[in-house]
């Protein structure tokens, strides 16, 4: 057992899915929006059907899921939570947080800490928080 991170967004979860399946380099995003709930299943229709209902991509074995806050639904995207992802090595978690801070805001600079050779946190464009750690110091 484990825990999965389940992200929401306010309409641009497919966006945000889709850099992170690059960024991360996940092949095996899947996204499904309300448009492909079959009928008569009690999901209800979506003023934008082209929102995400779920979707679901992996890296290093572990999933990352997320989906488009429901039309009736109120919310800020990840507003008091960050994602942690551990890297092989410093070079590798110096690219993933550069391309994680391009139109977001930095929170800490990616460098060496007394526990590790290089961490560093930022929010992301599509509201994400993220800390990223390569190896131990």
């Amino acid at each position: 057992m484990s825990f999965s991170p389940y992200l929401h967004f306010q309409g641009n979860c497919a966006q945000a899915m889709q850099a992170y399946a690059e960024i991360f380099g996940a092949t095996d995003l899947q996204i499904m929006r309300y448009a492909d709930a079959p009928p008569m299943t009690g999901v209800p229709a979506a003023k934008a059907p082209d929102k995400v209902m779920h979707s679901h991509m992996t890296v290093g074995g572990q999933a990352l899921m997320a989906s488009d806050f429901p039309d009736h639904m109120q919310g800020e995207p990840q507003a008091a939570v960050s994602v942690s992802h551990m890297v092989a090595d410093v070079a590798r978690g110096r690219a993933v947080f550069d391309r994680l801070a391009e139109g977001g805001a930095v929170i800490m600079p990616f460098g060496p800490t007394f526990f590790s050779k290089g961490f560093g946190m930022v929010k992301d464009r599509f509201g994400t928080h993220w800390m990223i750690m390569g190896p131990q110091a």
